[in-house]
């Protein structure tokens, strides 16, 4: 199926979660989230959104280093800053990371290195999440374990179908990378790449660190949101839930990151038995101090969209093109033979021809 159409389908995806979770709850939750922050509130997400977005790029830099490109952490910063901004502000929550890959890529002459590289510096931080999430899920208490409990043999069931698909896959791919096709070449270069990228020596002990506090500062943005949303309970109760909560966000069905994080919160929290309506103010509590915090990407823009308009345009200059010039050469044929007399001057017959001169063009080389 087309791009269109699975960008339409995230959209109204999204677009149909919210619309839900408004006609059970109403709207007074969603107006709850915005009432219930302040100055204060906002400036600490905000502090807390540096910090992020600073080990975000430096991951990045490791990635796109280890696969042989470059980038400054301080070019990095800004093109985080710009793909956070366009990621909430934009449908999709995609389109700001698309962005940065491209135009990275672009500047190092390899369109294809520069997206692979943001797929494994985002892949990195998603992995740590989901590590982390499964580990707090199967073992903190929660309404996840109390479902995983109530419903232990089917999800094995699943777990093992998943488990026998997996081994499946592995198996396939490894029989196309020793073929000799395309899709066997483009194998071994992604395995390369991951290798270089995300596994090498020098560089997963700082892509790991950077993702884990990216982790903990995404966290503790949920803490604060649910600390002024009224919400005393401690870390470990709502851990679960806030983990469930960021790896809905990473479900592919949103609007600027709206949809499945409060679909998901009201759930939980629900289910915890601490009201939905809490759950739901929470998340919109969130997704503000997120967008707060990515805040200095819209400056970012709009340096970079004036820069664009300052700069010259260069128009092509119209070059006319030259007349041909002509020489004449005047030559002047004498037979030995013939004995010149001084004193009666013999008829010389002129022969004109013309020698066409090189036209130049305007840089100076002959056409």
């Amino acid at each position: 199926m087309s791009r269109s159409f699975w960008a339409w389908a995230r959209l109204l995806g999204g677009a149909a979660i919210i619309a839900l979770v408004l006609w059970r709850l109403g709207t007074g939750a969603f107006l709850d989230g915005l009432r219930v922050l302040d100055g204060g509130t906002l400036a600490l997400a905000f502090g807390i959104g540096v910090v992020t977005t600073v080990l975000s790029a430096w991951r990045w830099c490791l990635v796109a280093r280890g696969l042989g490109m470059r980038l400054s952490l301080k070019d990095a910063t800004a093109d985080y800053y710009q793909a956070l901004f366009l990621n909430a502000a934009l449908p999709g929550g995609v389109l700001g990371d698309v962005g940065r890959a491209v135009s990275h890529g672009r500047e190092e002459g390899d369109v294809g290195r520069g997206v692979r590289a943001v797929v494994l510096e985002r892949t990195a931080g998603q992995i740590v999440l989901v590590v982390v999430g499964g580990a707090v899920l199967i073992s903190v208490p929660s309404p996840v374990l109390t479902l995983i409990s109530e419903n232990g043999r089917a999800i094995a069931m699943v777990a093992a179908v998943a488990a026998m698909a997996a081994l499946l896959v592995l198996g396939i791919a490894r029989r196309v990378r020793q073929s000799g096709s395309k899709l066997a070449g483009a194998a071994r270069t992604g395995a390369a790449e991951i290798r270089s990228g995300l596994l090498a020596r020098r560089n997963w002990p700082g892509v790991l660190f950077a993702s884990a506090m990216v982790l903990i500062g995404h966290l503790a943005t949920f803490i604060v949101a649910a600390r002024v949303a009224g919400n005393g309970a401690s870390f470990l109760t709502l851990a679960p839930m806030l983990l469930l909560a960021l790896l809905a966000m990473g479900i592919p069905l949103n609007v600027g990151g709206w949809g499945p994080r409060e679909g998901v919160m009201a759930w939980a929290f629900g289910a915890a038995g601490l009201s939905a309506e809490q759950g739901v103010t929470i998340a919109v509590a969130y997704g503000i101090c997120a967008f707060v915090a990515a805040a200095p990407g819209a400056i970012v823009v709009a340096v970079r969209a004036a820069k664009k308009m300052r700069r010259p345009v260069l128009t092509p200059v119209a070059v006319q093109a030259e007349q041909p010039d002509f020489r004449v050469r005047v030559t002047a044929p004498v037979s030995p033979a013939v004995v010149v007399n001084s004193a009666a001057p013999i008829p010389v017959p002129i022969r004109r021809t013309a020698v066409r001169r090189p036209a130049y063009s305007s840089s100076g080389a002959t056409a």
